[in-house]
């Protein structure tokens, strides 16, 4: 079983009967370091599913790349407002690794529904369940700390420390590079 099936069964109550039609729309590519997934105001035309590589989700906000999110193995890449509701990008997605992703193109997307029966329910509780991930991190950048930010991203994954530009990180945790160097040597100590 692929990581996709595993987490497409993990996260969604389906049959394996199932699990294997969802995935055979899924197609693999691969990314090199820098190749863009999407660019910010280009139409969504693919969903992503990483199955190794590092990818970033950002934004040019008055000359200033801003990080919403680093997507590692085992995650979607899309712009979902884009993908969805068909309106231009807002985020280019960026591998900062090479990368090999399961990708399924809006035109196959749109066919699910006819090769499982119960595809409405399904996207509903995948599309609920990215909204409720943004929700928790609009959350913690609204509750926690500086500190406590970064606690939770590395107890979440460390090795993004290791494979991702510190100023990348900074931004997803909303704070300066300057103070998650400072954090860092902090919890070194």
């Amino acid at each position: 079983m692929t990581q996709l099936e595993q987490y497409i069964s993990t996260y969604f109550s389906v049959t394996l009967e199932d699990v294997s039609k969802i995935s055979s729309f899924f197609k693999p590519i691969t990314l090199k370091k820098g190749d863009y997934f999407l660019r910010c105001g280009r139409y969504s035309e693919r969903l992503g599913f990483v199955q190794s590589g590092i990818l970033r989700e950002f934004v040019l906000v008055e000359e200033v790349e801003v990080t919403k999110w680093i997507s590692t193995a085992g995650y979607f890449a899309v712009d979902l407002s884009s993908f969805v509701f068909r309106q231009p990008a807002r985020w280019n997605i960026q591998a900062l690794t090479d990368c090999e992703l399961y990708v399924i193109e809006i035109g196959e997307y749109s066919q699910l529904e006819k090769v499982v029966p119960n595809w409405p329910t399904l996207e509903k509780q995948f599309i609920s369940k990215c909204f409720s991930v943004l929700k928790d991190q609009i959350v913690q950048h609204l509750s926690l700390s500086a500190e406590e930010r970064y606690q939770m991203l590395y107890a979440w994954n460390k090795e993004l420390f290791n494979h991702v530009p510190l100023q990348y990180l900074a931004s997803m945790l909303g704070m300066r590079p300057e103070t998650l160097s400072r954090l860092r040597r902090k919890s070194i100590l």
